[in-house]
């Protein structure tokens, strides 16, 4: 799909990390998107008809029927992540896209299956509970890793 949008003029960026693969006779190195399934496409929107037309193409993503850009400085910590990925050997892990103020649920650690909402304090996540009857909040910090959007 890259080499048929570029054959369409369209610059393309498909985000690749390596990891080593056990095959019956050998180790080898084989590289995977960042992102499976995601191409990231510069183009003028009075092109998206053409760039549709792309073969292994089905949409492009956007948000209430719009297409959705992504920055240019998205994109440099996508590069600086891939850049860092290889020179430390370090395997990404897909994390939720948590929000400060959404609503989330804690599924480990000692206070699982605490409902509160997302606030960062001087870099520092926290969950608070809400009590909004008698106008009060408490807060505990924790790790995102246990936290999930609710």
């Amino acid at each position: 799909m890259l080499a048929a949008l570029e054959g369409r003029s369209v610059e393309s960026y498909l985000p690749l990390v390596a990891r080593e693969r056990q095959w019956a006779d050998r180790v080898k190195r084989v590289h995977f998107p960042l992102f499976p399934g995601y191409v990231f496409a510069r183009f003028d929107l009075s092109g998206l008809g053409e760039v549709l037309r792309t073969p292994g193409l089905t949409e492009v993503v956007g948000v209430e029927g719009r297409p959705a850009p992504v920055s240019e400085q998205e994109l440099e910590s996508v590069r600086a992540l891939v850049e860092g990925i290889e020179r430390t050997g370090l395997e990404p892990h897909a994390s939720d896209y948590l929000i400060v103020g959404e609503d989330v649920e804690v599924v480990e650690g000692p206070f699982k299956g605490l409902r509160g909402t997302l606030v960062d304090e001087r870099g520092a996540s926290r969950v608070v509970v809400k009590l909004d009857a008698i106008r009060q909040a408490l807060g505990v910090e924790m790790e995102r890793r246990y936290l999930r959007p609710r």
